[in-house]
């Protein structure tokens, strides 16, 4: 089995409502995120020898994870503060993304894992930085 990694980056604002924190306030992050793929190499001739065409990666990242949360504000939709934040940035025209639990470094990653397996993605682990120096890894086992 073969191990491949791209890496990917986006900014995202977030509050967890009921931590007992500072995280509890509205607030933002620089996130870094890495997507790793497990799987054998392609034999088919364009992709011969490659777990996955790296261009294709970034598509398919780019397109269900960075494009809908980049420069959003994601909330838990069971959160009625959250909500009712989310529901007025809507109102002025800003952008935002529901989940359907708290956005936490460790649920995100879980989501992003999901997602892009149910893609179809050979994903073997996500790692989610929150921080430059505090990050999150969720894998398949």
């Amino acid at each position: 089995m073969f191990k491949i990694s791209k890496e990917f980056s986006f900014d995202m604002a977030h509050m967890l409502d009921g931590h007992d924190g500072k995280c509890k306030n509205l607030h933002g992050h620089t996130y870094k995120l890495q997507i790793e793929l497990c799987a054998p190499l392609l034999t088919d001739a364009a992709k011969c020898g490659m777990v996955m065409d790296y261009s294709d990666l970034k598509n398919t990242v780019n397109e269900l994870i960075i494009k809908p949360m980049d420069h959003a504000f994601i909330f838990d939709q069971n959160s009625a503060k959250e909500s009712k934040v989310a529901d007025l940035l809507q109102e002025l025209d800003s952008k935002v993304f529901a989940l359907p639990y708290r956005t936490t470094a460790e649920l995100m990653a879980q989501f992003i894992f999901q997602r892009l397996q149910q893609a179809g993605l050979p994903i073997s682990a996500v790692r989610l930085w929150e921080t430059p120096t505090s990050f999150c890894e969720y894998t398949a086992s």
